[in-house]
C-alpha cells in the first residue's frame, strides 16, 4: 500500500533550512493499522501530510498502492486524494451551519457526484459510524464523540483505501476516545489500511505496529513481536 525510500523534507525559513524528515524508509501493508509516535517537533504531521498527498517530499520516492506520487502535478495528486484518502483530524473541521447529512456529502460535492448519489452514500457512511439518525443536526448540536464520527463518516464515503488520523481522540474524553479507537479497528477489519498519528500510548499499543520517530527518522519499530530497533 505505501512504500517511503529514503524520503527527506526540509523548509526553508528565509536563509534557514528545517529538516522535518531525514532518509525516512517506511512500507505499510494493505488491511495494516500502523500507529506513528514521537516527540513535539519530531516529524510525524510532516510525515502524515506526505502520506496524505498534501505535502511533497524534498527527496526520496512515495509509492502508493504501487503508483510513484512524488512527482505528480497538483490536479493529479488532487484527484487520489479525493479517490484513494480520507483524512481525519484532531478539530473535526466539519462545516458549522450544514447539518450532519451535507458534512458527510462535501467531498462527494467536489467528485461532482450526482445529489441522489451523494446523499445516499453519505447515508451509508453514517450508518457505519452509527450516527444515521443525527444526520440533519448540526454540528454545535453532537457532542464531541459524535462530531469525531462524523468526521470519519466523511473520511469514509469515498471508500478509500488508506485512512489517515492525526490524533482523533485528542478533543475527546477517556472513555470517548476509547469509543474511537475501537471504531477505527472495526474499519481496519472491514479492509481499510489504517495509518494513526497520536501521542498515547495506550492508543497506539492497539495497532499492528508502532512505528517511533525522533528528529525525522525512523529509530523504531515495535510489533506484537516485540521492539525491532533500526539497525539492530
Amino acid at each position: 500500500m505505501i512504500e517511503l525510500e529514503a524520503v527527506g523534507k526540509l523548509y526553508r525559513i528565509g536563509e534557514t533550512g528545517v529538516r522535518a524528515l531525514d532518509g525516512v524508509n517506511l512500507r505499510v501493508q494493505a488491511g495494516e493499522y500502523v500507529a506513528i509516535m514521537g516527540p513535539s517537533g519530531s516529524g510525524k504531521s510532516t510525515l502524515l501530510h506526505i502520506l496524505g498527498c498534501l505535502d511533497r517530499p524534498t527527496t526520496g520516492r512515495y509509492r502508493l498502492r504501487g503508483q510513484e506520487v512524488s512527482g505528480l502535478e497538483d490536479d493529479e495528486l488532487a484527484r487520489i486524494r479525493n479517490r484513494e484518502i480520507g483524512f481525519v483530524f484532531q478539530g473535526f473541521h466539519l462545516l458549522p451551519r450544514a447539518d450532519v447529512l451535507r458534512n458527510v456529502e462535501v467531498p462527494l460535492i467536489y467528485a461532482r457526484m450526482a445529489p441522489a448519489e451523494r446523499r445516499a452514500r453519505a447515508r451509508r457512511a453514517l450508518e457505519r459510524v452509527g450516527l444515521a439518525h443525527r444526520a440533519n443536526h448540526l454540528p454545535n448540536q453532537l457532542s464531541g464523540g459524535e462530531r469525531q464520527r462524523v468526521a470519519i463518516a466523511r473520511a469514509l464515503v469515498q471508500e478509500p483505501s488508506l485512512l489517515l488520523a492525526d490524533e482523533p481522540t485528542g478533543n475527546l474524553d477517556s472513555r470517548t476516545g476509547a469509543e474511537i479507537m475501537e471504531l477505527f479497528e472495526r474499519l481496519r477489519e472491514d479492509g481499510h489500511t489504517v495509518v494513526l498519528v497520536t501521542h498515547e500510548a495506550a492508543l497506539a499499543a492497539r495497532a499492528d505496529r508502532i512505528v517511533q520517530l525522533r528528529d525525522g527518522r525512523v529509530v523504531a519499530e515495535v510489533a506484537a513481536g516485540g521492539p525491532r530497533s533500526r539497525g539492530s
